[in-house]
């Protein structure tokens, strides 16, 4: 089907031609018309699927009829990152409509935020503790809010946003459409659907699962070659775009400024950055002036950058469905992408949790010259290598080392 069939107004129409959309996605497709409904809605997606679409495309659809310069819609994000990707494309879709959007987040001056609200905006995207602030300030009204969206649900539970999402519901009309958009499904992301949800359609795409477009492949490696293998990772990836992803701030730092002296064009995003330093490191990473960025898990939600080809975990994630969520940034809005994680002896339990998942085992691969650790045989070999096969002669200090392998655990 074509976002033809979908009959919006002409203004909106030209936002979504505009932005080079021809098909919907799944999500799209089966989450637009209810939603167009005034159903209120549980979406269960992954990142990548185009989700922000589905509910930002009706949103346009609704608002340009009725008053402006009053805030009729709400979408509450976890993250700035996030909260200005959703600020663009509402930009970007609802370019000819007139409707005017914003968002709200700390780190910054409240005062540009407090002074566009005055201005007058139907449209606000905000995180939960600017919001509740500029609330109990009085420059927020929530009184004619129509249209209340919940996105990544589960990462405002991750981050124990869940408390202040409570006092927001309590500020909005009970007479309103909700829309909550989540990854994944815990017991606690359950209850609040099915407190604030009124006889709400659920649309559910695969919500544990990356999408279909990503390729896996995992490299065993020793820790202290993981930077050099990386290295050579990155050369491999072509022109594309890299996001690589670490366990914490500091070996983001690291591992972004070891590559830059390798003569990679690479930066980091992590939560020391003051907003400036972050804006100006996503600038630089969509714009294609650097080819790599280093990110945390919580800082990489909200970056949506279609060039991204390659995603590699230099740490694998805590949760296998953190994996599904560093992964949905390559391959998004079913394009091709690769997605790519080195693996020591210490992350094999969490390795089996992701093929679990995943409902299949991983590809092993290796590179000559990072033949120190052999996972145990649970994928195919690629084609055309023998796992036993090695270059001729020493090639690193692992060379004559008898390789470690992952012993079988006992089952539990």
């Amino acid at each position: 089907m074509s976002f033809e069939s979908f009959a919006f107004h002409p203004q909106v129409h030209a936002g979504i031609m505009a932005a080079g959309y021809i098909h919907p996605t799944s999500i799209q497709e089966r989450a637009i018309p209810p939603i167009l409904s005034g159903r209120d809605l549980l979406g269960l997606a992954q990142t990548g699927t185009g989700k922000t679409a589905a509910f930002v495309l009706p949103i346009l659809q609704k608002l340009r009829q009725g008053p402006r310069g009053k805030l009729r819609a709400l979408i509450v994000a976890p993250t700035r990152e996030l909260a200005e990707q959703t600020h663009v494309a509402i930009q970007a879709l609802g370019r000819r409509t007139g409707l005017r959007s914003l968002t709200l987040y700390g780190g910054v001056g409240a005062n540009p935020q407090i002074q566009r609200l005055r201005q007058g905006a139907e449209i606000a995207v905000a995180c939960p503790g600017r919001l509740l602030d500029l609330m109990g300030q009085r420059y927020v009204d929530l009184s004619s809010v129509e249209v209340l969206v919940l996105d990544e649900a589960d990462m405002m539970f991750d981050m124990g946003f869940l408390p202040d999402v409570r006092r927001i519901l309590a500020a909005v009309p009970a007479r309103r459409q909700t829309l909550l958009f989540s990854a994944t499904m815990p017991a606690e992301i359950r209850a609040l659907a099915a407190e604030i949800l009124h006889d709400p359609i659920t649309v559910e795409i695969s919500p544990s699962r990356p999408v279909e477009t990503v390729a896996h492949a995992v490299y065993p490696v020793e820790p202290t070659q993981k930077t050099d293998l990386l290295l050579e990772l990155i050369r491999q990836a072509g022109e594309g775009q890299v996001l690589v992803f670490t366990r914490t701030k500091h070996r983001a730092r690291k591992v972004a400024q070891q590559l830059v002296q390798a003569g990679v064009r690479a930066t980091s995003l992590q939560g020391n950055l003051s907003q400036n330093q972050r804006q100006a490191a996503m600038d630089a990473f969509r714009s294609g002036r650097v080819k790599v960025m280093v990110a945390t898990d919580i800082a990489a939600r909200g970056i949506d950058v279609s060039q991204i080809t390659h995603v590699i975990n230099y740490d694998l994630p805590d949760t296998a469905e953190t994996y599904t969520h560093r992964i949905g940034r390559t391959g998004r809005m079913e394009r091709l992408g690769t997605a790519l994680s080195l693996v020591t002896v210490e992350d094999v339990l969490m390795l089996r949790t992701i093929e679990k998942l995943l409902g299949k085992p991983l590809e092993r691969r290796s590179l000559p010259g990072f033949e120190g650790v052999v996972l145990a045989a649970s994928a195919p070999a690629i084609p055309g290598r023998s796992r036993q096969q090695r270059p001729a002669g020493p090639s690193n200090q692992y060379a004559n080392r008898r390789p470690r392998r992952f012993a079988p655990q006992p089952a539990r």
